[in-house]
């Protein structure tokens, strides 16, 4: 298994902050991930974790499929290699413009969020003289059990089409002669690592589909999303998630039809571990009550910690084996309260200049990045 080591002595002439990437634990991953799906499902990343060019190259040429939200990632995509039949797009606020970059370019499947967009890409597959495959994704209102911001297959969020909606916009699907009704398509929530809401979402799925073949629907393919979380407080200890517990989960509860293919979509577990922050202590600051290492890397880089209370772990790596530790919080130059990586954080004493790893750092990092505060982009850096 490959940890990512970190050669300080190439990091020591580059600008800080930016981002660094295992390619080999990349690869394992995507190893990993294939050996436990087995050949019969199909997965496709979602590119909304990182879009980085060279991360979708590898991981296209590992023969995934691509789980979009926007035109722009279906663009990422394409120009990165990805087969466009593997490619879903699902989104709650698909634009004309968007859908149609879609259609052309020939997309598997787009995963319908309302009964109002499956009439918009009806219509406008019509205008192309095309017939374009639709899922209905379904809010199966199961409990994720995670961050509120990250939960997406509760009744009250915005996401999908509610169950008792669903027969109705299946049977409009079915008279539309611009779509063909493809499959159902599931997503919960994010960064789980209890299987207990998988299982009980593949308990939703047989009973709707044994509900649907009373009424004479069949689905040739069954969309459970992603949501695979990542072990954040030891990623060298878990440096690859439980792709074999969570695949299956779906194999022992899924009661798949004859002739139904299975599809994933997931992003954060594939990417998040073979990423890092690299930053350098600009400050150590003396308060009153707190010593702060202030960074110069802040929620512009990783907003995680900011946007849900996400922690991440935090390594001093000038310091040597054995050195004295310090409580210290983290924190960002951005000019913001909520500029914090951690609170109450236990590192080795930490001077100006100190080079300092945010680590997991691979999965909604850089592809979230921002310029507020009229900050840079920072560059990414591979390590092989």
């Amino acid at each position: 298994m490959t940890d990512i080591a970190f050669p300080i002595n190439c990091f020591a002439e580059l600008p800080t902050p930016f981002y660094a990437y295992s390619i080999d634990l990349l690869h394992q991953t995507l190893q990993t991930a294939t050996n436990a799906a087995g050949p019969d499902a199909h997965i496709h990343y979602a590119v909304k974790a990182n879009a980085n060019p060279v991360i979708l190259q590898k991981i296209a040429k590992a023969g995934f499929g691509a789980d979009c939200v926007s035109g722009g990632e279906i663009e990422a995509a394409l120009a990165a290699g990805f087969d466009a039949k593997k490619i879903v797009y699902a989104g709650v606020g698909k634009t004309d413009a968007e859908i149609l970059r879609g259609i052309d370019a020939g997309i598997g499947c787009f995963n319908v969020e309302s009964a109002e967009e499956l009439e918009i890409i009806a219509a406008l597959a019509s205008e192309r003289n095309k017939t374009v495959r639709v899922a209905l994704r379904v809010n199966p209102n199961v409990d994720a059990h995670t961050h509120k911001h990250i939960t997406t297959g509760l009744s009250e969020n915005k996401f999908g089409i509610n169950l008792e909606a669903l027969q109705p916009i299946a049977e409009r699907a079915l008279a539309l002669p611009s779509v063909e009704l493809y499959g159902l398509h599931f997503h919960i929530g994010s960064q789980l690592l209890d299987m207990s809401p998988y299982a009980e979402l593949c308990a939703k799925i047989n009973d709707l589909q044994d509900s649907l073949s009373k009424n004479g629907i069949f689905v040739n393919s069954i969309n459970v999303g992603g949501g695979l979380g990542v072990d954040y407080d030891d990623p060298d200890k878990n440096p690859i998630a439980d792709f074999d517990t969570y695949f299956a989960t779906f194999k022992n509860g899924l009661k798949l039809r004859d002739g139904q293919t299975l599809h994933f979509e997931l992003g954060r577990s594939i990417v998040a571990q073979c990423g890092s922050l690299i930053s350098r202590c600009i400050y150590v600051k003396h308060g009153t009550v707190k010593k702060f290492v202030i960074l110069d890397a802040g929620m512009t880089e990783l907003i995680r910690p900011a946007l849900y209370s996400a922690r991440h772990k935090i390594q001093n790596i000038s310091a040597t084996e054995g050195s004295p530790t310090e409580t210290y919080d983290v924190v960002g130059p951005v000019c913001e309260s909520s500029d914090v990586f951690v609170c109450d954080g236990l590192l080795p004493v930490t001077q100006r200049g100190d080079f300092i790893a945010i680590r997991s750092a691979g999965a909604y990092g850089e592809v979230m990045a921002s310029n507020y505060n009229c900050r840079k982009l920072h560059p990414a850096y591979f390590i092989n």
